[in-house]
């Protein structure tokens, strides 16, 4: 169990965010939400709205940041613009969040001498990693600046380059933490396996009978690792325990599977049977991506839900909320 501390989540009603909030107000500490809510909502914290407290600013508001990250002992920093549709339509604004964000909350701990900070970053950092599973010491690589996706994984390593070059004198505890592939009910709209499920509840209402044909982006032998939310706050928690000064974790499963089968489980959830249609990928998608996650796994973390066992729960969770989707599927 983490030490109780004072602790600022930025993007904490973020689908991320607001699940490591519930977890250190579980173990008894005092959270404070730095969010505008442009795509988090606080109704993620209803339950437990009394036992924290809500600033609600941009982060790129860098009077805001100053206030929120006063009396702090460790600030998380999770704000960003995520969701793969955004790095292809509003590029700048997916800059600009990102690279405005890490300077103000850096600045802040600055000001305040705040003794720890941890940084989300992304498995995105890797692009197209040339090492399958990838630890945490491949290279990170922008591909193509003219490819408005790797505005994301930019931003990203901005960040951490930031957070490590400040962190060498700032902080007593600097961090950071590489996600990849977090799913989970109330995950948003803008990701994979939501769309499949939604997408496939569709197709399961207007075709009752025979066999779907199901038309995806890629090939389908495209491969990722997904961890389930509950799993990925455990990794949170072990390295807010265990982690080091200056290190960097990838935080997943190590259970890598293709994309066709991610379809094909989604139609077994339905009890239907499916037929992938191959389309054309999105220039810049990575064909792999696994991590190595035993840099965490010395420390003692285990993940303990397959994406057999997390995915019913993701499916079940949007099935019962599809009247909500703000966007067409």
């Amino acid at each position: 169990m983490t030490s109780r501390k004072k602790y600022l989540v930025t993007g904490g009603t973020g689908f991320i965010g607001s699940a490591i909030v519930r977890r250190l107000v579980s173990e008894g500490n005092k959270v404070r939400v730095l969010d505008n809510d442009s795509r988090g909502h606080k109704t993620r914290l209803d339950d437990i709205h009394n036992k924290l407290e809500f600033i609600t600013a941009d982060i790129r508001d860098s009077e805001a940041v100053i206030s929120a990250t006063e009396g702090m002992d460790c600030v998380l920093h999770l704000a960003f613009i995520n969701g793969t549709e955004f790095f292809y339509k509003k590029p700048d604004l997916v800059l600009d969040v990102g690279v405005r964000g890490i300077v103000n909350i850096l600045d802040a701990c600055k000001i305040h001498k705040t003794k720890e900070f941890i940084l989300a970053s992304s498995s995105e950092v890797y692009q197209s990693p040339p090492v399958i599973p990838t630890d945490e010491k491949v290279p990170l690589i922008v591909p193509d600046p003219m490819n408005p996706r790797y505005s994301y994984g930019s931003g990203k390593i901005i960040s951490e380059i930031m957070s490590l070059n400040y962190g060498r004198h700032l902080f007593d505890r600097m961090m950071i933490f590489r996600p990849h592939n977090v799913y989970g009910p109330d995950m948003g709209w803008e990701h994979v396996l939501p769309q499949f499920v939604l997408r496939m509840k569709k197709a399961h209402k207007k075709q009752p009978n025979g066999t779907i044909n199901f038309p995806i982006q890629g090939t389908g032998k495209e491969t990722r690792a997904f961890v389930f939310i509950e799993d990925f706050v455990e990794g949170i928690m072990t390295i807010m325990d265990h982690g080091e000064h200056m290190e960097i974790y990838n935080i997943g499963n190590d259970e890598e599977i293709s994309i066709e089968e991610v379809a094909k489980m989604v139609g077994a959830y339905f009890g239907r049977t499916i037929s992938v249609v191959p389309n054309i990928a999105p220039i810049g998608e990575t064909s792999r991506r696994c991590p190595n996650i035993g840099k965490i796994r010395a420390m003692g973390y285990r993940p303990h839900y397959s994406l057999s066992e997390g995915l019913p729960l993701l499916a079940s969770w949007y099935v019962d909320n599809s009247s909500f989707a703000d966007k067409k599927i």
